[in-house]
């Protein structure tokens, strides 16, 4: 597709026609994309608005601050609260736990800090020679700087890795039951673990998927990829983001996460654990690990879990709710008082709601 197609309102337009053609044929279709940013485009370019009503686009566990455990978030606010630099990024900041957000322990006094990227996290410890906790989120898009960071070797510094991968997820879900006939596939991701590791999971489950990019002409054109394929009864991976995203994706970047981290089974906010869905970081690399550089401090750790049981962030997650349906939506959780984390996040299904309206 050509670059200025993708923002071409009569292209859109051609493609939603085709949509609605070929779903002539076909039952109810359920078509999830994990994807924050996708989320938003489809939000703000009122997307849905033009899709048959017998498609439903709906939004899976695509944003990586929204699926962060509270446990972790915890960890970091009593890590910060014993006098340790905590760095973040910014939409984590207010997201609730039961110890409050890590907005609320820097308003009591703790050094916590908002960064873009994890070199700035490096540029404090080695200008200021404090010991830095980063906070170390998202997807296999932003472990590749994690790895980085860690190969360098650097002083007063670790990363608490919360990091989680697609493919394991997505099986999982798929395992469990899932109620979707095709997926969107995230493009930022995919750019570095390339189609290959979506393959399995479209064999064994039988489910249709097409990787995208972010313009509204990438997913209306991915909408019309996967349903081209449900009608003809094939569960293929095809790749839409071409542009990006290659075949076996990014050697030099899935070398460096594979030097410097390994999977192991991990818990995701308002999911269950899901196994080999996180990245640890390995034993060579453990002086830089926060988990074992601070060890004697987390040993006095205590995590009671708690979650506001009126609040339907894992249902919205799951999607098999929309924003609308929580009770507590526009009503008591807004961005500015959020209650779950799908509020808090620009990627988080809900804040994107709030901001654009349901479309």
């Amino acid at each position: 597709m050509e670059d200025k197609l993708r923002n071409d309102p009569h292209f859109i337009r051609l493609l939603a026609q085709k949509i609605h053609d070929l779903s002539e044929g076909l039952e109810k279709i359920k078509i999830m994309h994990v994807c924050g940013t996708h989320e938003h485009t489809i939000v703000a370019s009122g997307l849905r608005s033009l899709l048959p009503k017998n498609i439903f686009l709906v939004s899976g566990p695509g944003c990586p601050v929204c699926i962060t455990p509270q446990k972790d978030i915890e960890r970091m606010i009593f890590l910060a609260e014993h006098g340790l630099t905590i760095t973040t990024f910014g939409d984590m900041l207010n997201i609730p736990t039961t110890s409050g957000s890590l907005a609320d322990a820097k308003a009591r006094g703790a050094d916590i800090r908002v960064v873009y990227g994890i070199s700035n996290a490096l540029a404090i410890a080695k200008k200021e020679e404090k010991e830095v906790v980063h906070f170390g989120i998202g997807f296999e898009t932003t472990v590749p700087t994690s790895s980085v960071a860690l190969l360098s070797e650097p002083d007063n510094f670790s990363i608490l890795s919360v990091h989680r991968t697609i493919p394991e997820a997505l099986e999982f879900l798929m395992k469990n039951d899932l109620k979707v006939d095709g997926l969107i596939d995230p493009g930022h991701v995919s750019s570095i673990i390339g189609v290959r590791p979506y393959v399995p999971v479209s064999k064994k489950y039988k489910i249709s998927q097409v990787i995208s990019g972010f313009e509204p002409g990438d997913i209306m054109l991915s909408v019309y990829m996967l349903l081209c394929q449900i009608s003809e009864q094939r569960a293929d991976v095809e790749n839409e983001y071409v542009r990006a995203v290659r075949e076996n994706g990014n050697k030099k970047a899935k070398d460096m996460i594979n030097q410097t981290f390994e999977h192991v089974d991990a818990a995701w906010r308002a999911l269950p654990m899901i196994p080999s869905s996180g990245l640890a970081i390995r034993k060579r690399f453990e002086d830089w690990d926060a988990l074992c550089r601070h060890e004697d401090i987390l040993s006095d750790f205590v995590y009671e879990f708690k979650e506001d049981s009126a609040c339907r962030c894992k249902e919205i997650l799951l999607g098999v709710c929309s924003s609308e349906e929580c009770p507590l939506f526009r009503s008591v959780c807004t961005p500015d008082s959020p209650i779950g984390p799908c509020m808090v996040s620009a990627e988080g299904t809900c804040n994107i709601s709030y901001i654009y309206g349901q479309s």
